[in-house]
């Protein structure tokens, strides 16, 4: 797993660059998280640019562990306003696509989960 390309998923989703986001997700790309798991590159970018509760939102990456086969990016997930909505941390596969992400996160704020 490539850094860069942990680092351009963040960028890309907090811009909202959903084209940028296919292009470094595999076609079978699953995110694993607390609340759910999305199966597929095109549930995973429907979800991020239609369903999700926070759009607004900036990932702050705090540190990068680089493994033989996966890379853990351990960060702040905050709102428009700069407060903080959880602390988190996401173990990414693959090459130099992303393959899958399992996120771990500290309780989720309740804005998150409203709808």
């Amino acid at each position: 797993m490539h850094e860069d390309a942990a680092r351009a998923f963040y960028a890309a989703v907090d811009e909202g660059a959903y084209d940028q986001l296919e292009e470094l997700l595999t076609p079978e790309f699953v995110h694993d998280r607390p609340d759910q798991t999305l199966r597929g590159r095109e549930a995973f970018i429907s979800f991020m640019r239609d369903e999700r509760p926070l759009t607004e939102t900036r990932h702050d990456i705090e540190a990068v562990y680089v493994g033989e086969s996966e890379l853990a990016v351990r960060g702040t997930l905050r709102d428009a306003d700069d407060e903080r909505l959880l602390k988190f941390v996401d173990i990414h596969e693959g090459g130099e696509r992303i393959s899958a992400i399992t996120t771990y996160t500290t309780q989720v704020a309740s804005r998150l989960t409203e709808q």
